[in-house]
């Protein structure tokens, strides 16, 4: 395990190359201002002008930060936001990276998190990630299916395939830490079949039992289950439109270091599972925008693109 000075270095220096006199803006909340002051400690120590701000919780990922918090978002070379719902998915987080900021969120960071799940080697995670973004670009068919019954097809073609491998040092970049995953947004209306819930859920943690989701032409149309599938349920219709029940969202988990713990951020990271997300997703290349976005994450998956397979009961069919 880490230290918290030693994790928040690597946060700055290794992840998001933060160097002296840069604009350094840690954008916390009152849940997760403990991090936020080790990371700002750490920019301090470089010699960037390091500057922490520190909000009211959001209510729920996706939803926007305040005018003033966007604004500074903005107006810096670099930036990392420990919060407690995720800012990843708003489009104060776009504008930004957009104007050529780079930056990290890390939504739902935990002491223990920070303090073990850094620690990752980073170059195998970009290497991996870059086989794997190869293996997806140009494509147009994915079949995830698992052995409690997901069966769900749906289209990438067109869409832009993203690597979250935790080094974030070119101008406009942007990523999750900790880091490991490959991710696309689906075509709007393509997905459509069975998906079964297993491991957990954004907002609601590790599931006692599955959810089970059908998805009609790119829209969750009936989500049925125990308690928590009515949690998942409430969750998008609090936003109160259509579309945060879109198929927002086709991740790949590929960090080794990462396991599922009712965490979202460490969750839909570990290695070999599969994440599908509701609602939003204008931030990642698709056209829907809705104010939330929930992921949920399958273990064991087997998943095929145009027909070849790329995992297998949730073991790669390659290697580096």
């Amino acid at each position: 395990m880490l230290s918290p000075d030693v994790a928040a270095e690597i946060t700055t220096k290794i992840c998001l190359g933060v160097k002296a006199y840069e604009r350094f803006l840690i954008v916390t909340d009152t849940e997760t201002s403990e991090i936020g002051n080790y990371l700002l400690d750490a920019g301090l120590r470089i010699g960037a002008e390091a500057m922490l701000v520190v909000m009211k919780p959001r209510t729920r990922h996706g939803e926007e930060p305040p005018e003033p918090v966007a604004e500074a978002l903005t107006l810096v070379d670099v930036f990392v936001a420990p919060t407690k719902f995720s800012l990843s998915h708003t489009q104060a987080r776009k504008r930004a990276t957009e104007k050529g900021v780079r930056g990290a969120t890390m939504p739902g960071i935990t002491m223990d998190m920070f303090l073990t799940t850094l620690s990752a080697d980073y170059e195998k995670i970009r290497s991996f990630n870059h086989q794997l973004k190869k293996m997806l670009e140009g494509k147009k068919t994915v079949r995830i299916t698992t052995s409690l019954g997901t069966d769900l097809t749906l289209s990438i073609e067109g869409r832009t395939v993203i690597s979250d491998d935790g080094l974030i040092h070119e101008k406009g970049s942007f990523g999750n830490l900790p880091a490991g995953e490959v991710f696309v947004a689906p075509v709007e209306g393509s997905a459509n079949g069975l998906l079964v819930i297993d491991a957990s859920v954004a907002g609601i943690g590790v599931l006692e039992h599955p959810i089970e989701v059908v998805v009609e032409n790119g829209f969750a149309a009936r989500i049925k289950g125990e308690m928590q599938a009515e949690k998942l349920r409430n969750m998008l219709s609090s936003v109160g439109i259509r579309e945060a029940f879109n198929i927002a969202e086709l991740g790949f988990g590929t960090n080794p270091n990462a396991s599922v713990i009712g965490n979202v951020l460490e969750d839909e990271k570990a290695f070999g599972t599969v994440h599908i997300a509701f609602g939003d997703n204008s931030t990642i290349g698709g056209l829907t925008k809705a104010g939330i976005h929930v992921d949920a994450i399958l273990t064991e998956p087997t998943v095929s693109v145009d027909g070849e397979f790329i995992l297998k009961n949730g073991t790669w069919t390659w290697t580096l």
